[in-house]
């Protein structure tokens, strides 16, 4: 196997991972067996690590592509679709908390959001030849992302096996893991708009050539 084909064999078993961990998950969410939580975080743990180390790898063994440059994202972001909704439905399965279920479905959607409008930004800058290779703070955001989806994870599957009174503080956790990469997804938001706006004005602009 070539090390091009290795990166983005990488790369796309983040999906198959993440589904992975959706089957685990429900299933853990009706049978409550230990194991399957076992094997649904360690699913997580590993989609995360493909993120981690793909990037990683093809720029040590330079093979960074442009396939690669838009297969990224695209995985992240089947991540994102899957995770955050299931972790909502999970919340309000539980009837752990109906603030958490709306803060979460809330922060669901604007993950979404964010991302379909950088996807659009990256369309109206390929075609005027802009880099559309992720940003600093959009590769921030996604290393954190994983983590952040696994922490929430963690909790919602164990939590009920510890201390009642350790409940209310690692709830309060999650909170802020939530606020805090809805803060940076905000951020990320407002930073690729500027960015790539000259090509989206010119591209609204009649005279813009392509």
């Amino acid at each position: 196997m070539s090390r091009s084909l290795a990166v983005n064999a990488i790369t796309f078993a983040r999906v198959p991972l993440v589904f992975a961990w959706l089957v685990l998950a429900v299933a853990h969410e009706f049978d409550g067996g230990f194991p399957l939580a076992f094997w649904a975080c360690a699913a997580m743990l590993f989609s995360g690590l493909t993120d981690a180390y793909d990037g990683y790898l093809a720029r040590r063994w330079k093979v960074v592509s442009q396939l690669g440059k838009m297969a990224d994202p695209l995985m992240d972001k089947v991540f994102y679709i899957v995770a955050f909704p299931a972790l909502v439905w999970m919340i309000a399965h539980q009837g752990e908390s109906g603030f958490h279920a709306v803060a979460m479905l809330a922060f669901s959607i604007l993950y979404m959001l964010r991302d379909t409008w950088v996807t659009f930004l990256r369309s109206v800058g390929a075609i005027y030849g802009a880099d559309v290779g992720a940003m600093r703070l959009g590769k921030i955001r996604t290393a954190l992302s994983f983590p952040g989806a696994g922490w929430v994870y963690f909790y919602l599957a164990f939590h009920r096996d510890f201390p009642a009174s350790w409940n209310g503080p690692w709830l309060w956790t999650c909170y802020a893991v939530e606020a805090f990469l809805a803060g940076i997804t905000l951020l990320s938001f407002a930073t690729y708009t500027r960015a790539y706006a000259p090509y989206l004005l010119r591209a609204l602009d009649r005279r813009g050539q392509i």
